[in-house]
């Protein structure tokens, strides 16, 4: 939240040109503040474990939010048991008429498909079409990033043979965006994905921004000038052992994955991982609530257009 301080305070450039965050005493006044409304487009197939990894980071600010959680098939998710998606989830025809601060859209096992051959991609479609009109700022995680890139921009993705795992450092490339805001200079975030678009094709948008990236990864954290579309191509969300349990996984099912990288103790799978990324995975979704939700939508969601 931001520092409340009379406007003709010297302290307000100073801490202005420094990226803090502060009000002078006329915004603070004229503030309407009500409950923020954000929806979670699930697609992960465990969707108990990705709602807590997602709603862990979305708890720690002072701002109320109400949460939707939004399914787009009917198909009974392999790993979730159908009476929780009974019970918490809503069809997307349910909630098409209702207009959001916030969307989050997850990643999904469809990392070797091509977008066509993706059984909901013409769902898929209409709701990012449909968030364009009906939210204030959505966040697109690993293939949901890639996906909203191509959809909107025209970005195609490759697929590399092996894929990209484990733990990598990322520099911030805009230290003053206000999603960056307290990031140091270098950060760690879990990827886990075979897809990779080019840097000169992200620099070939206009409306784009690449806020973080590195030589390993490629570009990381992207968004939209106007502050209405965010795209990680990673997983800050990730829970400390998740990479662990995709890899074992991948064993079981006689893939021959590649040990992830940066990530088991002196690269040993049979030491704990080494968690260097969850600090600033919660302080992106605050950064992102805050500042390209909170402080941009109207009080009004009917005036979101």
């Amino acid at each position: 939240m931001p520092i409340r301080i009379p406007g003709d305070l010297p302290a307000l450039t100073v801490l202005s040109e420094e990226n803090i965050f502060v009000m002078d005493d006329e915004r603070a006044v004229n503030q309407d503040i009500r409950p923020l409304e954000v929806g979670i487009l699930n697609l992960m197939p465990n969707k108990i474990e990705t709602e807590v990894q997602i709603l862990r980071l979305l708890s720690n600010t002072p701002l109320q939010i109400n949460i939707d959680l939004i399914r787009i098939d009917n198909q009974a998710p392999k790993n979730t048991p159908k009476a929780h998606m009974d019970n918490f989830y809503h069809q997307f025809e349910q909630v098409v008429n209702k207009k959001y601060d916030g969307l989050i859209v997850t990643g999904a096992p469809l990392a070797l498909l091509d977008y066509q051959d993706v059984k909901y991609w013409d769902k898929m479609q209409v709701v990012m079409d449909w968030a364009r009109r009906h939210v204030q700022s959505t966040m697109f995680l690993c293939w949901a990033a890639h996906a909203a890139l191509y959809h909107y921009f025209g970005l195609n993705r490759k697929l590399n043979e092996q894929k990209l795992c484990g733990v990598f450092p990322h520099q911030v490339n805009f230290e003053h965006d206000e999603l960056m805001r307290g990031f140091d200079p270098v950060f760690y975030a879990p990827h886990s994905r075979y897809g990779e678009i080019s840097m000169a094709d992200y620099q070939s948008v206009p409306e784009l921004n690449i806020l973080a990236s590195s030589e390993r990864t490629g570009a990381h954290i992207v968004a939209s000038k106007d502050k209405r579309l965010v795209f990680v191509t990673g997983h800050p969300e990730y829970d400390p052992d998740t990479l662990d349990q995709e890899y074992q996984r991948d064993q079981r099912e006689g893939l021959n994955p590649s040990l992830p990288e940066s990530y088991y103790l002196n690269d040993d799978p049979a030491q704990p991982p080494m968690v260097t990324w969850r600090s600033h995975g919660t302080l992106l979704y605050t950064n992102w609530l805050n500042y390209y939700v909170y402080q941009t939508t109207p009080y009004d969601l009917s005036d979101i257009k």
